[in-house]
């Protein structure tokens, strides 16, 4: 007999290690996170290793994928090998043809993986529907975050075609690179010419990383785990659910909230993704910068996931043409543009719907500011100003109705409620039966709208507190989260893409 017996139930045990479709592990669950601090031991007694370093954080990646995806992980080695190969035979290549070729065979790739797992059963229901036959669906696992490794990997080959960047001589290096799991599953997309240059260099977290991080992480999973869950199941999903049961107002706040619940979704896993890089020694370029604060949609596209709206314009909009062909070829050009990355975001004529809205907007946009001879980057101030954010964020509000709703009938009917029935006598009442949504609500846009050097000042705090209160942030802030949280953690809204 031990002294100190240990019950452990090695079953239950293997379980939580496994993948479990039901629970994917994102930066918000118990397992990560206590993965995350076994994990950061095993990086700083390694930091002068760099091959071992490097080989432990691409293993710990791709088991944090397999967390996500189940075997699916399997992808994401395929895409880096052939990216990988395809890249050096690029570089060491001078036909232009030959080049083309190996660039074409790159796309073929990754957005044949997109096409397969993303498209299938759209493009059947398109083709049967023109044929006049129906169509059953087939069951196609969407691995998570497929759209963002491939066109992260595609950078990197468009790149080296483009001659912006040499190709990097070690596979390892370059699966680091694609599999980084901070950015793995959801953004923000790394360009290779920004990350490749960090991967060998000496690991050093200043005082200032290290506070940003941990800022950033707290304020990513405060934007999360409290205000988007909260509003979400508490409020947002039940409006969008019956849209028809509820008046204009509601319908008007559950459009509001959900405006809200998807920024701070989505900035908020950006946040915790640059903040836990920061941590590792690595910088990420900013991926939302207040993007409701917008005076005009082509502003709005500057702030909103700046990742792969820089992405579109640099590797899709200027391939295309860009403003080099006449103003009504550049037209054109951003209508395309915006139509694939709605496409991008999720096979269904809502995306391609809401695509195409912000398309024909941007185009609008430029043909405003070429008749009031505006310049570009020239903003407005005061009153001006002021209405421009309330109408642009009133047409990114009209936008998202359609990107949240499962289908086009639910888009109608949530405008019709709005528009015919919309009974604001009910406000008041509305107000007192979820003053703790939107309390959340109010916070969250108070939050967003504040003045940029606020959030700096806040920052700055945490970076001059001490080690031990760095640590008690974060403690609070996740039992902040487990207090309210009121359902199973709810996964990230671009795990989607």
């Amino acid at each position: 007999m031990t002294m100190f017996p240990i019950d452990i139930d090695l079953s239950r045990l293997k379980e939580v290690f496994m993948y479990d479709p039901q629970a994917p592990m994102i930066f918000s669950s118990g397992i990560f996170l206590w993965l995350f601090v076994a994990f950061m031991v095993v990086y700083v007694l390694l930091q002068h290793k760099y091959t071992a370093r490097i080989l432990f954080v691409t293993l710990f990646s791709y088991y944090f994928y397999y967390k996500s995806s189940g075997i699916y992980f399997f992808l994401l080695a395929l895409v880096t090998v052939s990216d990988f190969f395809l890249a050096q035979f690029m570089n060491r290549t001078e036909g232009t043809w030959k080049r083309k070729g190996l660039v074409a065979a790159s796309l073929s790739i990754n957005l044949g993986l997109l096409a397969y797992f993303k498209y299938t059963n759209f493009l059947g229901g398109v083709i049967a529907s023109v044929m006049g036959k129906e169509f059953s669906a087939l069951d196609i696992f969407l691995p998570v975050g497929i759209s963002f490794f491939t066109f992260q990997s595609l950078s990197y080959t468009i790149d080296v075609y483009r001659r912006e960047i040499k190709p990097l001589s070690s596979l390892l290096d370059y699966a680091f690179y694609v599999s980084f799991f901070p950015q793995l599953v959801a953004g923000p997309i790394v360009r290779a010419r920004d990350f490749i240059p960090q991967i060998r260099q000496p690991l050093l977290v200043s005082e200032e990383m290290f506070g940003r991080g941990i800022f950033l992480i707290a304020s990513g999973l405060f934007k999360k785990a409290v205000i988007s869950d909260y509003i979400s199941v508490n409020f947002v999903e039940r409006i969008f659910d019956n849209p028809t049961l509820y008046s204009g107002i509601e319908n008007l706040m559950g459009v509001y909230g959900y405006a809200l619940q998807i920024y701070c979704d989505f900035s908020g896993y950006s946040d915790m993704a640059i903040g836990i890089a920061l941590l590792l020694g690595f910088h990420f370029n900013l991926n939302f910068d207040s993007p409701y604060k917008s005076a005009s949609i082509t502003e709005f596209w500057r702030r909103w996931h700046i990742s792969l709206s820089s992405w579109l314009k640099d590797y899709l909009y200027i391939s295309l043409g860009g403003n080099r062909k006449g103003k009504i070829r550049q037209y054109i050009n951003l209508i395309i543009t915006m139509f694939l990355g709605g496409l991008w975001q999720r096979a269904s004529w809502n995306f391609v719907l809401w695509g195409l809205f912000h398309g024909v907007a941007l185009a609008f946009h430029k043909m405003w500011m070429m008749l009031t001879g505006r310049q570009k980057g020239e903003k407005s101030h005061g009153l001006s100003r002021a209405f421009g954010v309330l109408i642009t964020f009133h047409f990114v509000c009209f936008c998202w109705i359609f990107f949240r709703n499962a289908n086009f009938d639910n888009s109608v009917d949530m405008l019709r409620q709005i528009f015919t029935a919309f009974r604001p006598q009910l406000l008041v009442q509305l107000v007192e039966g979820y003053w703790k949504v939107f309390a959340l609500m109010l916070l969250g846009y108070l939050l967003h709208f504040a003045p940029r050097k606020w959030e700096d000042a806040l920052c700055r705090e945490v970076i001059g507190m001490p080690f031990l209160c760095k640590a008690l942030v974060l403690v609070t802030l996740i039992y902040v989260v487990i207090q309210m949280k009121s359902t199973e953690i709810q996964p990230f809204i671009y795990f989607q893409f």
